[in-house]
């Protein structure tokens, strides 16, 4: 049986960048789960993505690709291989050219989340004066 831990060590690596950005509702070691501040028609979070260690792989969800999905249109034939449904990517190995190209596609998945109006800096709790 592969040992999925450095797999999923290298896509929380990639997801939690936005997770400090975002609002992370779960980060146990199994699952990272992470959320936009913006809230739906039906009062809940809009989703942003997550990575998920299974029994046999480790998922990597990206929720705006699914809105978008014009964000995947120059992603590789090797990634696009590893998507299941239109916003999940399974691994079961390392590989970090596609961890590198999949790191890109979530900072324009980010980026287009954020012109899209759904992310914003929350403001500082701090006071300047």
């Amino acid at each position: 049986m592969t040992d999925l831990a450095p797999v999923y060590a290298a896509l929380h690596k990639v997801m939690v960048h936005y997770a400090a950005k975002l609002d992370t509702k779960r980060d146990d070691g199994t699952e990272l789960w992470v959320d936009t501040r913006h809230v739906q028609k039906n009062k809940k979070p809009l989703f942003f993505g997550a990575v998920q260690l299974k029994k046999s792989y480790v998922s990597f969800h990206l929720m705006p690709v699914y809105l978008k999905p014009d964000l995947i249109d120059s992603v590789s034939p090797a990634l696009r291989s590893r998507m299941q449904g239109k916003s999940c990517f399974n691994f079961k190995d390392s590989d970090p050219r596609l961890f590198k190209e999949l790191a890109a596609l979530t900072k324009s998945a980010y980026a287009s989340y954020k012109e899209q109006g759904f992310v914003w800096r929350v403001a500082s709790s701090r006071s300047t004066s």
